[in-house]
């Protein structure tokens, strides 16, 4: 099935630099992989390309200055390099943390669950999977009691989709859900079931137009003669009726009725209330028909000016409310935000912002925009009218670090946000940030200040920070003593040792990127020193290995980029584009040698010097590459066309698909967005718009798309995507045989191999869930003849469950030989042998990539089968340290029940009912796991 790891990856920040001096590289002993003389070649590679050869590359004018930039750049250098701190909440007792948070969710009050799902949402984004941090955001949505946070929630979760980057859609456009629909975010009322109903904003609204002709007809029926009194302004006199009027508020009651001369007079001077005479008059309808519609926005704001003065609550609501409805782009909101906020107008107020935040990114630079959120006394203005909320400022901090870490937008408002924070977790969050941006700025003494903050609000990962703004200072002994401090006192992580590794030398530094990658081996910066030092010892085909470890389970543009340079080094050109593309598809941006010269630029300068494919080899090229599930090398074909043929929304699609097999989701959803925008007809615009709602959570709408598309035109993608959004959930019989009809639907349907071979796939997979192996064999044989070696793997489970565990056995040794990513075909393969056998292929499993929890699963199980418990628990620790999996927590929670310890049991089903709180297996674990607590304590 298409992949559904979604995580964010690739950040932007470069964690090396290069030397600028020019160092050659001499001799060719150790892991030098035949680099030779690297420098000197390189040197005369690329002078032959400016000079020499200048005739073979007449298209690119500025290739001579490319090349006089890249020369002084030489290898990345060790002592340049270091690892970025983490700009979140992070915990040295994960678990521990998730089920405090998790306990706190739950017991808390039904208007603070809000907040409480806000905090997972900190905790959840410092996480590799996003779909963690939306689903609490949903939850902080689902749970909001007020006009603010169901607006600015609205607005964050529409900002996940980055809808902004989709042609032809307004930042007003409604999901046709009550979870982000802009009217239902304005609607007052708490009733957290209605959250995915269809809303109500597109319905017509009849009455409107029959009430502006009663208020018109009752408007025309007040005449001079009319009324017991008058409102003398100016020289006009407005007539009204003084029962009416007094019953707009107690003070023109008390004026009309009251002991004021007022009370005693006909005709009344009120010039200097500062209303005119048609607002009055406005007034005085109002009076009677409580109805404001049908004055003009001027007249309305002078009778909430009016209103405010008088205390007339219900006129200021309507007035409020109407003026609300007017808000409908930046320029209205930007005049109406004035107005709003200083007649404390709360839903006009709610309107604007409403709209400030559906138009970020934009907005975030729009000085008009921003001066309403960045001073103190700005907050203070919202905080009167109820509009100023950590919530708030949390999500524009976001937004402007993400746009621009270093800018005094950014450090404001940080300031503001650290103004709203209460509570322990938002003390520790916005000092760490501000810590982190003040890092970046250079400014290391308020970054120590900053951290230090975090740390005694009881953030102990800003302690790293601290130490790193400390060596910053020159004070590299401090950092190392306090980092040596915090690996005694806690429970050692990776990312401890990571960091004190920058502050030792020699023997004690390998040591600690060793220990570090032991603990924790996802963090990168250990494998890119340890390869940079090989490289600067002239043993870069070891270089390229080191870095090749992480590469073959977490892709990052900053390892493919250093991995290239590596590979020209070495006079492969065609590896370093391949890397070169690949992340350009990560980050399109990118900086290549401490930001020197564009990725795209270093493409230009060496792509004469690979294999020259037409757009017909690139579709070969692609084929192959897919076939041998080798996911970078697509990734770079696809590129490549793309350069040639930007339009082609197909290929944006593939690359989508491609990046998502590689985790990162950030970067899929840019190709998937883009896909749409490029899309040429209306059918297959659904079928993306169905796929990004679908990979942001939203299933039902994403059927949707799907069906209307198939409603133009049939096309495979459209009934795959109805067919794979179907088939995730638990299907019954019927369902299946409906999923089964839509693949065969969409099989019918022109497309490439590439996509028919995954249909087939899915097909195979449906039917063995339906026991028809004969059937689903030849679905993955049929695949397998279009090259879609995936096909192996269901091939194996229908020989495994026929009992033919040889050939299941065999079957997965060809995927192995065939696939250049292969981790997940040696842990399936273990399924088929003996455990000897099985332990093998599990081992190479995890080597490859210590990511698959399956291995630490199985290992586990195998000691708890002999009897070995605590060898078991430390298996499954040794794995939750750096992915708090649901499953890992689940199986420790079980091993620790059988123990009989019930405390560490419910610690355990509470981090993983965080993690997901509707999975019904360790709700009645941890049921079972507090109820035995509860006796002991009795």
């Amino acid at each position: 099935m298409r992949s559904l790891k979604l995580i964010d990856g690739c950040k932007g920040t470069q964690i090396y630099a290069f030397n600028p001096s020019n160092p050659t590289i001499n001799g060719g002993g150790g892991g030098g992989g035949g680099g030779g003389v690297v420098g000197e070649k390189l040197l005369h590679h690329l002078h032959d390309h400016a000079g020499v050869s200048a005739n073979r590359y007449k298209s690119n004018q500025n290739c001579h200055s490319v090349v006089e930039t890249l020369l002084p750049h030489g290898l990345p250098k060790v002592d340049l390099l270091e690892p970025q701190i983490e700009p979140y909440l992070k915990s040295v007792n994960f678990v521990e943390t998730l089920a405090d948070v998790y306990r706190r969710t739950e017991n808390c009050h039904q208007s603070e669950k809000s907040e409480a799902y806000l905090e997972q949402c900190a905790i959840f984004r410092g996480l590799p999977d996003p779909k963690l941090f939306r689903r609490s955001l949903r939850s902080a949505r689902k749970h909001a009691v007020d006009a603010h946070s169901k607006v600015v929630i609205s607005a964050w979760l529409k900002y996940e989709r980055r809808e902004d980057e989709l042609i032809g859609t307004s930042a007003m456009d409604c999901c046709g859900r009550n979870i982000e629909c802009p009217k239902a975010a304005l609607a007052s009322g708490y009733n957290p079931e209605s959250l995915f109903d269809p809303c109500v904003c597109s319905r017509p609204t009849q009455e409107d137009v029959d009430d502006e002709g009663s208020v018109e007809d009752e408007e025309c029926s007040t005449s001079v003669e009319d009324g017991d009194m008058s409102f003398c302004i100016g020289d006009k006199e407005v007539r009204c009726f003084r029962y009416n009027i007094a019953g707009l508020s107690r003070p023109f009651n008390t004026m009309l009725y009251g002991r004021f001369v007022e009370s005693r007079r006909e005709r009344i001077n009120f010039s200097q209330n500062g209303i005119s005479a048609d607002g009055m008059r406005a007034a005085e309808i109002f009076s009677r028909t409580k109805k404001i519609d049908s004055f003009d926005p001027p007249i309305v704001l002078e009778l909430l000016s009016l209103a405010n003065k008088f205390c007339c609550d219900e006129m200021k609501s309507a007035c409020d409310v109407y003026l609300a409805s007017l808000v409908s782009d930046i320029d209205s909101a930007v005049l109406f935000m004035e107005y709003g906020l200083e007649e404390t107008a709360y839903l006009l107020v709610a309107a604007c912002l409403q709209v400030f935040l559906r138009e970020l990114p934009n907005s975030i630079n729009n000085p008009n925009v921003v001066r309403f959120f960045c001073s103190s006394e700005a907050r203070e203005k919202l905080a009167m009218v109820g509009h100023a909320s950590f919530m708030l400022y949390y999500f524009l901090s976001l937004i402007a670090m993400e746009d621009d870490m270093k800018s005094n937008t950014t450090v404001m408002l940080l300031e503001r946000l650290g103004e709203c924070g209460s509570s322990s977790w938002q003390k520790q969050l916005v000092n760490h940030l501000l810590g982190c941006v003040m890092l970046e700025r250079n400014e290391y003494k308020d970054a120590q200040h900053w951290f230090q903050a975090s740390v005694e609000a009881g953030h102990t990962y800003s302690l790293v920070g601290l130490a790193r703004a400390k060596y910053r200072r020159g004070h590299k002994f401090s950092a190392y003593k306090q980092m040596n401090s915090l690996i005694s006192e806690y429970t050692p992580i990776g990312w401890m040792y990571q960091e004190r590794s920058l502050y030792c030398l020699g023997k004690e530094k390998m040591m600690d990127l060793n220990t570090a990658t032991e603990l924790d081996p996802t963090l990168s910066f250990p494998y890119m020193y340890r390869a940079v030092l090989m490289a600067e010892d002239n043993k870069i085909g070891a270089a390229i290995s080191e870095i090749n470890k992480i590469v073959g389970f977490k892709v990052s543009a900053e390892c493919l980029a250093l991995r290239a340079w590596f590979s020209i080094a070495t006079e492969d050109y065609d590896g370093a584009l391949r890397d070169i593309r690949a992340l350009l598809t990560f980050e399109p941006d990118y900086m290549m040698f401490n930001g020197k010269m564009h990725a795209e630029q270093l493409v230009e300068l060496l792509r004469h010097h690979g294999q020259q494919w037409n757009q017909a080899d690139c579709w070969m090229q692609l084929y192959d590459r897919w076939s041998s599930v080798d996911d970078i090398g697509s990734l770079a074909v696809v590129h490549q066309m793309l350069a040639n043929y930007p339009g082609r929304s197909l290929l944006w699609f593939r690359q989508s698909l491609l990046l998502l097999r590689l985790n990162s989701q950030k970067a899929a959803m840019r190709s998937l967005r883009l896909a749409r925008n490029y899309s040429s007809s209306e059918h297959e615009r659904l079928v993306y718009e169905g796929w990004i709602l679908y990979d942001t959570g939203h299933r039902e709408e994403a059927l949707a798309k799907a069906e209307e598309s198939i409603s133009i035109q049939r096309s495979f993608e459209a009934f795959f995507l109805k067919a794979y959004a179907l088939a995730d959930s638990s299907l019954d019989s019927e369902s299946s045989q409906y999923v089964i009809g839509l693949l065969e639907e969409a099989l019918k349907c022109p497309s490439d191999g590439l996509r028919k071979g995954q249909a087939l796939n899915n097909l195979g997979s449906v039917y063995v869930d339906c026991e028809n192996l004969d059937r689903a064999r030849v679905c993955y044989i049929n695949a397998l003849t279009i090259k879609h070696t995936r096909a192996h793997q269901g091939l194996a489970r229908v020989y495994h469950l026929k009992n033919q565990r040889k050939h299941a056995y065999d079957e997965m040794t060809r995927l192995i030989e065939k696939a250049r990513n292969n981790a997940s075909a040696y842990e399936k393969r273990s399924e088929y042998c003996d455990r000897d056998m099985a332990k093998n292929d599990l081992s190479m499993a995890t080597q490859l990539d210590p990511l698959r929890t399956y291995p630490y699963r199985y290992r586990a199980a195998v000691l708890m089968d002999d009897h070995k418990e605590a060898e078991a628990i430390a298996e499954i620790t040794k794995a939750i340290a750096f992915k708090p999996d649901l499953q890992l927590l689940h199986l420790r929670a079980a091993f620790q029940e059988s123990m009989g310890d019930f405390v560490a049991t419910l610690r355990d089903c509470e981090a993983a009912l965080c993690l997901d709180p509707s999975h019904g297996d360790t709700l009645e674990l941890c049921n079972r796991a507090r109820e035995r607590c509860n006796e002991q304590q009795k």
